[in-house]
């Protein structure tokens, strides 16, 4: 069978377990199955174990048994092989107690002293007990070792078989010779089928079958030809008007559910079309082998067909997967449904000639046709694939890697396009068809992802109730990773892995690696993970718990309510941690070894991280600084929005985030200008003119601040004379603020009272003030006698100047030998 009909047949098997899961289920219900005892579970007949394993590898030595017959053998492997791990279990809980009481008496002498009678009597029991109960286990082991082992050699011989059919060079399509040997065996094999059609209608018996069952007959076939002719069409008009002008997750589920029926439809008609010609009873024996192959067939043509309409939509409306022009969409489902259509009749053709004997050249020559059609339709649709990637932009990392993909995909496509139909053409049928039809199947397949992420991705838009931005969120982007995970087998089938291959590789998956004492496996890292997170939550629980209920029912400021809750969390995540490698079963002594080399890399490389960790701890012990404390840490000031064990982060004024790492906050000076209370000092500088009555000014300042309503009164505020000042007399109004957070306001609103008392008193707030002198101001008065000279006289005075450039001697400069710097001063 090829692997076109291995992998419609994988499909049909998986839709035929959902479909019959509810039907084992009531089994299951109704019939409950007879309880196995523990002896049946284990009891294992070894001799005549040992005698099939000597006729099983006799017979993979041998190199004669058929592919058929290495499967057949290979199943009763497994199933020995179940058993024998089954059995490995056997007496676990009481070997485990009797390890334990061996543990409880020590270890014995090692220095030549002779133990204790009893206790020597009581361990050689233990010991043989021991030794007894681990015998079943001890033979299951050997018995598995040696049943893997001949799974594998099965699997080996099957991998090279199918390697060397691969690359066999068998009769070349491209040959002429080979021409009217395959034209004469298609024209036997319909010869054949017309004359066992035609007997079958010579039998009376048949006539009269055939005129009892022509109502209904007719009646299915007429159902049957009207879904296949005219159910796709309605499936399409219906979608279209389901999905409207207008995007929406609800529109485009629906109108996904009931595209559905473009593959349903038609093979709900095949069936009913089958149905007719086998009730009439006309069918012969090779019709009816030929009728068994046609609902496969069918199915590949109706999901390529399906999935080009998917991917390459009628409308606009949602957008499309593929950025690509209306014409480029039609002609991407056109070769979508040819692809179909190809992989239908090579699937009937191939059936056709197998059931026929047709030899090996003749199935090449009529087989090799649809390879090239098949070829040409991939080259197009790679096409369509570069057109999209380059209208892809550069300028998103995301979408660029994307692209690189998508152009990747489509050169691997056109190779597979030129390289496939040329190998088929010299001979290599074989390699040939493994590489055109397992790409087209693959093509189908990602087309499949495509269809079923979107359809999860609205999903969860509708789940969300968010359009906008729910798109490009993390869950829609796992969910296409995690349908890309599980489609791995489905490619490994379709490039020639074998069922049991996936099979067994899940097996080795579950049951786990062993590293060491170490063993690793997805019940163990599922146990860690699920334990580790439930701690997490707890430790979550419990700190809202103390944060919204407890603490502040207490009298502990916010600072030391914070940091109470950091450290429960610090210590509930290492508990959790701790308990969740525990119940993964790995051995925590290990771990010292790990503390040891963690040891050397601190000594050298880890300083910092150790001191900003142990300074962290100090921060939340001691709280020199707190979470909402306005602190300055050198040239940084701000509040302290988060301490962590490494870093601590300051937001600025300016709503920057400063990282500090903790051990600066340690072994640094700190300015903590809210810690304990809030209450701050404000100095606010004033400065009036000369002449003005300075008591009049102490006066004013004073009841300005005493006036503002964030100003403690006790210690009242005090105005201070600083000083005589090069163009003002220099006050000082300092007062102490009930919340120095406000010392901004406070300021601003004393610096406007301050000059509206001012202007009603008349007491001028002066400036500075600069007097030029100049020792030639004739040149100035010559400069502006410029503005009425001609042009020639400006030319030259301008000469004249330059004639007798001018210097300065001291005794323009009037310096003194005290004047360093020459201005007379």
């Amino acid at each position: 069978m090829s692997r076109a009909a291995s992998f419609l047949s994988l499909c049909l098997l998986a839709l035929s377990l959902v479909l019959s899961a509810p039907l084992r289920t009531a089994a299951q219900d109704t019939q409950p199955a007879p309880a196995a005892t523990p002896a049946d579970a284990v009891e294992i007949d070894y001799a005549a174990w040992e005698t099939f394993a000597a006729e099983a590898q006799t017979t993979i030595a041998s190199g004669d048994a058929t592919d058929e017959e290495l499967e057949a053998l290979r199943k009763e492997l497994v199933d020995w092989r179940d058993r024998f791990e089954a059995a490995q279990s056997v007496n676990a809980e009481a070997i485990a107690t009797t390890q334990a009481q061996i543990e409880a008496l020590g270890p014995p002498p090692e220095d030549g002293t002779e133990e204790a009678p009893k206790i020597a009597q009581q361990r050689d029991a233990l010991n043989a007990q021991l030794a007894e109960l681990q015998a079943p286990v001890t033979a299951a082991e050997v018995a598995w070792n040696r049943a893997d082992a001949l799974i594998r050699a099965i699997d080996r011989t099957l991998r090279e078989r199918s390697t060397s059919r691969l690359l066999e060079r068998g009769p070349a399509p491209l040959n002429p010779l080979n021409w009217p040997e395959a034209l004469a065996s298609l024209a036997d094999g319909f010869e054949a089928l017309w004359d066992e059609a035609a007997t079958r209608f010579g039998d009376p018996e048949v006539r009269d079958a055939v005129r009892e069952h022509l109502p209904i007959a007719l009646l299915l076939f007429a159902v049957g030809l009207l879904l296949i002719l005219r159910g796709r069409w309605w499936i399409e008009k219906l979608t279209l008007r389901v999905l409207g002008n207008e995007r929406s997750a609800q529109r485009y589920i629906a109108g996904f559910v009931i595209s559905l029926g473009q593959v349903v439809l038609p093979v709900v008609g095949t069936i009913a079309l089958l149905t007719a010609i086998i009730i009439l009873g006309a069918a012969g024996a090779k019709l009816t082998a030929l009728l068994q192959v046609i609902p496969g067939a069918v199915i590949a043509f109706a999901v390529a067909r399906w999935v080009g309409v998917s991917i390459f939509p009628i409308g606009d409306v949602p957008p499309p997967p593929l950025r690509l022009s209306s014409q480029a969409r039609l002609e991407g489902r056109v070769h979508s449904t040819f692809l179909g259509l190809i992989m239908g009749i090579y699937i009937l053709l191939k059936e056709f000639g197998e059931a026929e004997d047709w030899s090996g050249a003749s199935l090449n020559v009529v087989l090799y046709p649809l390879i090239v059609v098949a070829g040409v339709m991939l080259f197009r649709v790679a096409r369509l694939i570069l057109s999209h990637s380059e209208a892809l932009s550069e300028d998103d990392a995301a979408v660029s890697f994307g692209r690189q993909l998508m152009h990747l995909l489509a050169r691997f496509v056109i190779l597979v396009a030129i390289v496939g139909p040329l190998l088929a053409g010299i001979g290599y049928f074989n390699a040939g068809y493994a590489i055109v039809f397992p790409t087209i199947f693959s093509l189908q397949l990602l087309g499949v992802i495509v269809i079923l992420q979107r359809v999860a991705t609205e999903i969860y838009v509708l789940a969300t109730r968010n359009s906008e931005g729910a798109r490009d969120a993390l869950v829609p982007v796992l969910m296409g990773f995690l349908l890309m995970v599980a489609s791995v087998p489905i490619f490994a089938i379709i490039w020639g892995a074998r069922l049991t291959d996936i099979t067994e590789m899940w097996n080795r998956f579950v049951t786990g690696f062993t590293f060491g004492d170490i063993t690793i496996s997805p019940s163990i890292f599922l146990t860690a993970i699920i334990v580790l997170i439930l701690g997490v939550f707890a430790t979550r629980l419990v700190q809202s718990t103390l944060r919204t209920t407890i603490l502040p029912k207490t009298k502990m400021d916010p600072g030391a309510q914070a940091a109470i809750v950091s450290g429960l969390g610090y210590v509930g995540i290492f508990f959790a941690g701790l308990i969740a490698i525990m119940a993964a079963g790995i051995d925590l002594s290990a771990l010292g070894y790990v503390a040891g080399a963690l040891s050397v890399g601190i000594g050298f490389g880890l300083q910092n991280i150790v001191s900003n960790f142990v300074s962290g701890i100090i921060l939340l012990i001691e709280r020199p600084v707190s979470e909402g404390d306005w602190i300055e840490v050198g040239p940084n000031m701000g509040y302290v929005r988060s301490i962590s064990v490494r870093s601590t982060r300051i937001e600025t004024f300016d709503r920057q985030d400063v990282i500090v790492p903790n051990a600066d906050l340690i072994s640094g000076t700190v300015t903590n200008w809210t810690r304990g209370n809030l209450v701050g000092r404000l100095i606010l500088p004033v400065g009036v003119a000369y002449g003005t009555d300075t008591r009049r000014v102490e006066r004013i300042l004073k009841e300005i601040a005493e006036a503002q309503p964030i100003v403690l009164l006790n210690p009242p505020p005090y105005v201070f004379f600083k000083g005589f000042g090069a163009s003002s007399l220099d006050f000082e109004v300092r007062a102490i603020l009930r919340d120095i957070n406000q010392m901004l306001a406070v300021q601003t609103e004393m610096n406007h009272q301050i000059a509206e008392r001012f202007a009603q008193e008349g007491i001028e707030i002066p400036f500075p003030q600069q007097d030029l002198w100049l020792r030639n101001p004739e040149a100035l008065t010559g400069t502006a006698r410029t503005e009425t000279l001609t042009p020639g006289e400006l030319r030259d005075v301008a000469e004249a100047q330059r004639g007798s450039q001018a210097h300065l001697d001291e005794s323009d400069t009037d310096a003194g030998p005290d004047d360093a710097d020459g201005d007379a001063r």
